[in-house]
């Protein structure tokens, strides 16, 4: 009886949603298309060229105003538009708000609700910040600076060992409990990018058999491709040169938009 109840709850709140999200092809912003595609959501999309500054025009940082992405908007509770910005409180907001059922989450208040919030906060304030940085000194930074990579690089590394040991001690194959949650979904996208961060993933082979069990996953599949084609297979194809070249031309536009924030 309370299954069919969450059911019926679920597919109501869903009625009453509107959801629009505002997203880039960023590990950050798939984030957020998966979990949305995971519990089944209906949601419109607005692909955000980050490379022309669009999340900096003024209808943008309307939504947020740090000029970030993801970002989203829906109607809330009480009728009224809501906005959400930083993919952490979007994800706690479509789970808290939405799941019902519990497809990704846990009960609030239960012991696995606030280990998927330990691993939730732990991405948002270290894998992502971290290896960020290092995609910027290994890719995109107009000299090649060994003291930053190194120093991004190995607590990348350790970021992920600490993912290795909690994977290992999992018996459902997903970080917290029996099932995958909003934490699993928060650091795929991340450690889906090792190699072009330049993480050698045959060190963590856990870790490696976690992010091809969550690809088979159909929510994650469609969910990858907003709102533009995700490149995990091609990245993996490609030699260093080729990554290299590759990165000049995002490099430009990255050191042009960090001299226009300087002002």
């Amino acid at each position: 009886m309370t299954t069919r109840l969450n059911q019926i709850a679920t597919h109501f709140l869903s009625k009453m949603s509107d959801i629009h999200l505002y997203t880039a092809q960023t590990p950050n912003g798939i984030k957020i298309s998966i979990l949305l595609e995971e519990l089944g959501l209906p949601y419109k999309t607005t692909a955000i060229e980050i490379s022309k500054n669009t999340q900096k025009e003024p209808w943008f940082l309307e939504i947020n105003p740090n000029g970030r992405i993801p970002a989203l908007t829906d109607t809330f509770t009480d009728g009224k538009p809501i906005r959400l910005f930083e993919s952490g409180s979007i994800m706690q907001y479509l789970t808290d708000r939405y799941d019902t059922e519990h497809k990704v989450s846990y009960p609030k208040g239960s012991r696995e609700y606030y280990e998927v919030n330990n691993w939730l906060m732990w991405q948002m304030g270290g894998l992502g910040p971290m290896q960020g940085q290092l995609n910027h000194f290994n890719r995109y930074a107009p000299e090649r600076i060994e003291y930053g990579i190194n120093r991004y690089k190995n607590e990348t590394r350790r970021l992920y060992r600490t993912l290795e040991t909690q994977l290992k001690s999992s018996t459902s194959g997903y970080l917290v409990g029996d099932r995958c949650t909003s934490a699993d979904i928060s650091c795929w996208g991340w450690v889906a990018a090792a190699k072009w961060a330049g993480i050698d993933m045959s060190e963590f082979p856990v870790l490696d058999e976690w992010v091809q069990r969550m690809l088979k996953r159909p929510g994650v599949e469609k969910g990858r491709h907003v709102p533009t084609k995700h490149n995990y297979e091609d990245i993996q194809k490609l030699t260093e040169e080729q990554m290299e070249e590759k990165a000049a031309g995002t490099r430009n536009w990255i050191q042009a938009s960090m001299k226009e924030e300087a002002k």
